[in-house]
C-alpha cells in the first residue's frame, strides 16, 4: 500500500518512518510512504504557499495552486483517493481505517495556518477527516495517526495477523485489562480465572470486563453495544 503525504514539513515524518512496525513494513515492501513538499509546487519566486483570507479573519490560508499542482504530480496516471486532515472532517474511526486499508494508494493532505483554500479541496476531491475534537498546528501528526491505524489492517504489516482482532473497537467494545508475569507485584495479583485454563470461562470473563470498562469510560459505545447485542453483561 502506498501513502503519499502532501505537507510543508516533510522532516516531521523522519522518526515516524524510521521506527517500529512502520519501519519494518517499509523495509519488507508492504507499505511505501512518499513525501511531497507543497512548497516545491509554488510558482512564486518566494515559494510562498499562503496568503490572506478573503472576507477578513485571523491568520493565513494555504493557496489552491501549489496544492493542486502537487496533487497532479502524484496522480500522473490515475485518480487517487485523497484525504484532507481537518477538524471540520468526519471523525476517524476503526471502521474507517479498515475501509481505507482496502485502497492500494492514498493521498494525505496536511493543512497548516488557517487551513486551505476551498477550491483546492474541490479540485482534488478530498474527503475531510478529523482525529478528534481539538486543534493541532498542522495535519502532520494526524496523518501519522491515520497511517499507523490504517497500516494495521494491511495484510502482513503485523507479524501476528490475529493480534488486532481483540483490539479496542473491533467488536464495538474497549479492550479488557491485561496482565503478564509476575503473578503478584506489590500486593496486586493477576485474576485467578486467567490462570484456570478454562478457555470458555476466561473468554466470558474477558467479555464481561470489556463491557464493564466500556460502560465506565465510553457510555456512548456501551449504549450502541446494548442496541446491537440485545443485552448487557452475561451471567449477571
Amino acid at each position: 500500500m502506498i501513502f503519499n503525504i502532501m505537507t510543508l514539513f516533510t522532516e516531521m515524518f523522519s522518526s515516524f518512518i524510521d521506527t517500529s512496525i512502520i519501519k519494518r513494513a517499509i523495509n519488507n515492501h508492504i507499505i511505501s510512504i512518499n513525501l511531497y513538499d507543497i512548497r516545491d509546487y509554488s510558482k512564486l519566486k518566494s515559494k510562498s504557499v499562503d496568503d490572506y483570507v478573503y472576507g477578513g479573519g485571523e491568520g493565513m490560508l494555504m493557496m489552491a495552486e501549489p496544492i493542486y499542482e502537487c496533487y497532479k504530480d502524484i496522480c500522473k496516471q490515475n485518480k487517487i483517493k485523497t484525504i484532507y486532515l481537518s477538524p471540520k472532517g468526519k471523525m476517524f474511526t476503526n471502521e474507517m481505517a479498515k475501509k481505507f486499508a482496502t485502497y492500494n494508494e492514498l493521498i494525505l493532505l496536511c493543512g497548516h495556518y488557517e487551513g486551505v483554500d476551498e477550491r483546492a479541496l474541490q479540485l482534488i476531491d478530498a474527503e475531510e477527516v478529523s482525529i478528534g475534537d481539538y486543534i493541532l498546528t498542522g495535519g502532520e501528526l494526524a496523518a501519522m495517526v491515520l497511517i499507523d491505524s490504517i497500516s494495521r489492517f494491511v495484510p502482513l504489516v503485523l507479524s501476528n495477523e490475529n493480534s488486532n482482532k481483540n483490539d479496542s473497537f473491533n467488536n464495538g467494545l474497549l479492550e479488557c485489562p491485561q496482565w503478564t508475569r509476575p503473578y503478584e507485584y506489590k500486593g496486586l495479583k493477576v485474576p485467578d480465572i486467567l490462570l484456570s485454563g478454562n478457555h470458555t470461562l476466561v473468554n466470558e470473563w474477558k467479555l464481561n470486563s470489556s463491557i464493564e470498562i466500556t460502560k465506565k469510560n465510553r457510555p456512548d459505545l456501551y449504549q450502541k453495544y446494548l442496541l446491537n447485542n440485545n443485552g448487557g453483561i452475561r451471567n449477571e
